[in-house]
Order: structure tokens, then sequence, then C-alpha cells
């Protein structure tokens, strides 16, 4: 008998909180379900760890070919059951009703997918643990955001994923793209408060503009504004002002002065790589002779599921688009991360 859940985990050298992600979902209250693993090259004891849970598909692949939608949809296509829960490695559940609630929310045939909420880790920085608050917390900006969703935590109806799974050109923005077009189609997305996991990065600043580089560059696939909307004086100066004026009152609020002008430093280094990744992303997607990517809700060609042979073997942007897996580029004007 197939299971009623498929729990698709995606690894790389989180060792260090596998040993509480693993038993705490041997702790869940919800029962029926089946782990699939996929580890992108981890040497740090990973990988005994994950062969002692016993999961049914362990799929080990190279660091280098890792593309988070081809590792998302062969985790789609593994699973046996009708909802596909993903939980990321370093996300760790924090008590025994995570599973539950995300499930009995997909039961609603209309319901295409549902994300759950992350508080941070106890040694998260103060930039980071604002943005989660603004996207997770009891008053949480996100609810007023034209699009939210995070896939740390979250789950997907399979039969409305087999009609078109998640685009493997998009090497960021993958699962906003996604639940996009979900609702595109008429179906709901939903936020789970229930279901809940620690999960937080302390992303130095080179870091911090990498990723927001490259959701900035993802973000030009899916605009419907004019490009030059994302400008310097706007969107890096305004913005950057605007952001760490707000992070001034937490710091203050929460009595972490001192953590400010590390705030201010990641907020430059965040703002400044949205235009350059913006730009960039606009060339490449909207520009080029030979992009043939189409951000058209109507858009339905399914991505080329990845072949066995591939992968066999032994992680906020605005406040239009905030994705918590990287919740440090929340709350921005109108253009999302």
């Amino acid at each position: 008998m197939s299971p009623r859940v498929s729990i698709i985990m995606r690894s790389f050298n989180e060792g260090w909180a596998l040993c509480e992600t693993l038993p705490a979902l041997q702790r869940q209250e919800f029962r029926d379900w089946e782990l699939i693993v996929i580890d992108s090259g981890s040497t740090d004891g990973s990988v005994e760890l994950i062969r002692r849970a016993n999961p049914r598909h362990f799929i080990q692949i190279k660091h280098e070919d890792y593309n988070p939608s081809r590792v998302m949809n062969h985790g789609m296509e593994l699973a046996r059951s009708e909802f596909g829960i993903f939980l990321n490695a370093d996300a760790t559940p924090v008590d025994q009703r995570w599973l539950g609630p995300l499930v009995n929310a997909l039961r609603d045939p209309q319901v295409a997918a549902v994300f759950g909420r992350q508080i941070p880790r106890p040694d998260c920085r103060a930039v980071f643990t604002h943005d989660y608050e603004r996207c997770f917390g009891p008053r949480r900006e996100s609810q007023r955001w034209e699009h939210f969703f995070s896939m740390v935590s979250s789950g997907l109806r399979k039969d409305v994923w087999a009609r078109r799974g998640f685009l493997e050109k998009m090497q960021y923005s993958e699962d906003d793209e996604y639940t996009r077009w979900c609702r595109s189609q008429g179906y709901r997305v939903l936020y789970c408060p229930e279901s809940v996991v620690m999960h937080s990065h302390n992303y130095t600043p080179r870091q911090a503009y990498r990723r927001s580089y490259g959701e900035a560059r993802a973000l030009a696939a899916v605009w419907t504004g004019r490009p030059g909307e994302i400008n310097w004086p706007r969107t890096f100066l305004m913005g950057w002002l605007n952001e760490v004026r707000r992070d001034l009152a937490y710091c203050f609020r929460r009595k972490r002065v001192d953590e400010f002008p590390y705030s201010a430093r990641i907020r430059w280094e965040q703002r400044r790589a949205r235009v350059l990744g913006f730009r960039d992303g606009w060339r490449f997607y909207r520009e080029s002779p030979h992009s043939s990517y189409s951000s058209h809700p109507s858009h339905s060609s399914r991505p080329r599921p990845p072949r066995r042979d591939e992968t066999k073997a032994g992680s906020p942007r605005s406040e239009t688009q905030a994705g918590p897996q990287f919740p440090e580029l929340a709350g921005t004007t109108k253009e999302p991360q």
C-alpha cells in the first residue's frame, strides 16, 4: 500500500542539523509517510546519518550537478503518494505536530501548495531575525504582499505538479515562479502557521550579495512592470535607507543595537546586487534572441524529468515576492527578490 505522504529532503553538508531533523521526523504524530533524500555531495558525515534513517530513496549527485528545480522534480517523480512534503535538511520541526497541518491543508483539491512557519535559530543575527519576523511573525507583513512562498517547509499536490513542474531553467525563485503559476491556474496557495520549523542562516556580506543577485536575476523572468522601475535611486538608495531605518528600530526594540552596523552593511550589499542582478536577468530572459523562457501564466511546458543516470548513486525577496529561503531579502518596496 502506498503511503499517504512523501517527505522530500534536500541535503548538502548539514549533518549538524540532520542529527536533530531526522529524529524529529520519527516523532511526528502523523505516521504514514515515506522519506526521499537527495544529497548533493555531502562530505561532513551527512551521508551516514541519512543512511541510518533508512529512507525509501537516497539519491546522491555531484555538488556541481545540483539544480534546485531538477532535484525537486525528481523528488516528486519518486513520490508514491498524492502529497509531496518538502523539508530542508537544516529545517528542524519544533514539535510532533509539524507534518499533520501541512497534509490536512493539501486535502482540499483546490489547494496546490502550502508552506509552514519558520522561526530563527537562537544564534541568528538581528538583520536576519528581523526578516523572519516580518515574514512569519504574529503580525507578519508578508500577508499583505502580492505573493509570498517558501519551499523550506512546504507541501505540493502531485496532481497539480504533474501538469507542469518546476522550470529547470531557473536557478533561483523556482518555488515562487511555480506557485505563481498555480495561482494563475485558479489554485490556492496557503500559509500554515501551525506547522513550525526552526531554520535560519547567518550570511556574510558576500553571501548576501550573491543570493540577492541570483534572486533579482530570476525576478526579471517574471517581472510584469517596466524594467526601469528597478533603478539605482529608488531600488538601491531609497530602498537601502528604508530598510536600515526599520532595522535600527528593530535593533532598539530587541536591545541589539550593537548589531546595527552589520545590518546596514548587509542591506547595502543586497540592494546593490538587486539592481545589478535584475539588469543581468532582464538581458538574459527578456532581451536575448536565444531565450526560450515564457513567463506568461499559461506557460504549460513540462520540464524534462531528470534521467536516472544523472542522479542515481548510493534554501524573502521583496514585499511582493519575499521568499524565506533567503528571508534577508524581504520587505523592499515593490520589486520581489
